[in-house]
């Protein structure tokens, strides 16, 4: 393991404040000074020392769920001062030291977010080749007719080129009441979207009938790309929640409230990340 994700794993700082110490000489590796970015470390043999003081790993690795709310930025720490994500999960205590986001979601969308002190489960479930499902309930202006829906199950061509085929359905009925309380109060939330509706409230475009709910599941991750899909088919994001991530579902946990999984859902994420 490089020697700044140790340090990171173990919650002395982030990556790039490990990368800092390390620089700074302030790190030894079996008692000689490590200055070198890069360098390994055998996480159950070498003894890594920070200012004298020994740093070791969480003996057992941790993974938890949360229940993201609105206004708040997917990182563990952020120079401009805006909420984090860390304000809401347990960062940097005891057993969590080391805990980060496995993925991300922009500042104003909802929903299930997942952490872990496990670096490798996180890779595996993010990997490009593993294709794990996230799946996506939106509030949308208009509503894509059958071609839009067929575009999108198709791929459509973004700025970074063409999306893989994805699970598209717009939603009716019962299915369209159960999305609106996914998404809960939700808030206007894309700047294009926005722009697009002259700033008229969600509460606005509900009343005329001029929106619809569409539920996307996608087998990549690249930025805002539901948002990017349904604006390229002109039906700009109103709202967006993220409501499954491989088998886990949010069940009734309470927006801005996470818990640890149990053994047999890490499972269920470790063999997603293998199909």
């Amino acid at each position: 393991m490089r020697l700044q994700k140790f340090l990171a794993r173990a919650g002395v700082a982030s990556r790039r404040g490990s990368e800092e110490l390390i620089s700074a000489g302030r790190v030894r590796v079996n008692g000689a000074c490590v200055t070198e970015l890069g360098s390994k470390v055998d996480a159950d043999s070498d003894v890594v020392e920070v200012d004298g003081a020994r740093v070791e790993l969480p003996r057992e690795s941790v993974t938890l769920m949360l229940h993201k709310p609105a206004g708040y930025v997917t990182t563990m720490s952020d120079p401009q001062g805006r909420p984090t994500v860390a304000e809401l999960v347990p960062a940097g205590e005891g057993r969590f030291a080391g805990l980060y986001p496995v993925g991300r979601l922009d500042a104003d969308t909802t929903g299930l977010l997942l952490f872990s002190t496990d670096g490798e489960l996180g890779n595996a479930l993010l990997h490009p080749r593993r294709h794990v499902t996230k799946r996506y309930v939106a509030l949308v202006e208009g509503s894509p007719d059958a071609r839009d829906v067929e575009r999108l199950r198709r791929g459509v061509r973004l700025s970074d080129g063409m999306t893989l085929p994805a699970e598209v359905r717009v939603l009716e009925g019962k299915a369209a009441k159960r999305a609106a309380a996914l998404i809960g109060e939700g808030r206007a939330s894309s700047g294009n979207a926005r722009r697009h509706t002259g700033r008229r409230s969600r509460a606005a475009l509900e009343h005329a009938g001029a929106c619809s709910y569409v539920e996307v599941g996608l087998r990549e991750g690249r930025k805002r790309q539901v948002r990017r899909m349904l604006e390229a088919v002109g039906c700009p994001v109103v709202a967006l929640h993220r409501a499954t991530f491989g088998p886990l579902e949010l069940g009734d946990l309470p927006r801005g409230q996470w818990r640890e999984l149990a053994g047999e859902e890490v499972a269920a994420l470790r063999e997603a990340a293998r199909e």
